[in-house]
């Protein structure tokens, strides 16, 4: 399998109000087409781990490369570009735009790329909701939506620009029991179905035995991965 993400000697200090070191001597790699999860006690470092493995963290030593670059080398410009053409970020808060459409969520990401035409835009986009269940909410403003069903839009936006890899923070966290669920099974799907590369962060042991592998955190470093 082709290795998509890879951490080398990558260590993570806090310096307020006292120093702190929160990631120790973190050697990992994540492949292509793999469901993996990151997944240990709170304050363990699991979501300082993700930011810093999905560039919205630069705070850091060691290495963090994504397809054998290394982020740090590049400019704000080009990792902005890279964030927003090869990267997905789903969040436990979805952060959509309550006044705009599903459509027009799952469009912002594309639109900001600009590779595509409005119009082709716009049949990706609901291709996505498509394939999400929800592509009969199209054009309800977002905050006329459920949670679940606005979790479904933040996974069709995470989706649109064909990410290489997409990240999850706790993306089940803020939903009851049946949509958490129903999320699970979504990114589970996107993976059998379109090889699709996820990481992610949980406290659901129920979740995590279903990924392909569990990373385990304990202490900032990784004792675990199975």
């Amino acid at each position: 399998m082709k290795k998509v993400l890879e951490a080398k000697e990558l260590n993570k200090y806090f310096y307020e109000p006292v120093e702190f070191h929160v990631l120790k001597d973190i050697n990992l790699s994540i492949y292509s087409g793999e469901f993996a999860s990151i997944v240990g006690p709170s304050g363990s470092g699991k979501s300082t781990l993700l930011y810093a493995l999905s560039s919205l963290d630069r705070e850091y030593k060691g290495q963090v490369l994504f397809d054998e670059i290394e982020l740090k080398t590049l400019t704000n410009q080009k990792l902005a570009h890279l964030r927003n053409k090869s990267i997905g970020f789903i969040f436990q808060f979805h952060f959509l735009l309550a006044d705009f459409t599903a459509l027009d969520n799952v469009m912002l990401p594309g639109l900001k790329l600009g590779e595509l035409t409005h119009e082709e835009l716009e049949e990706k986009a609901m291709q996505k909701l498509d394939i999400l269940g929800i592509a009969d909410q199209a054009t309800k403003n977002v905050n006329r939506l459920s949670g679940g069903q606005q979790q479904r839009v933040s996974i069709a936006r995470a989706l649109i620009n064909e990410p290489r890899i997409i990240f999850c923070d706790e993306p089940t966290g803020n939903l009851d029991s049946k949509n958490a669920m129903n999320v699970f099974e979504m990114l589970k799907n996107l993976t059998r179905e379109f090889d699709q590369t996820i990481l992610m962060v949980t406290h659901d042991d129920s979740f995590s035995s279903e990924t392909d592998r569990q990373i385990q955190l304990l202490d900032g470093k990784i004792i675990d991965r199975q």
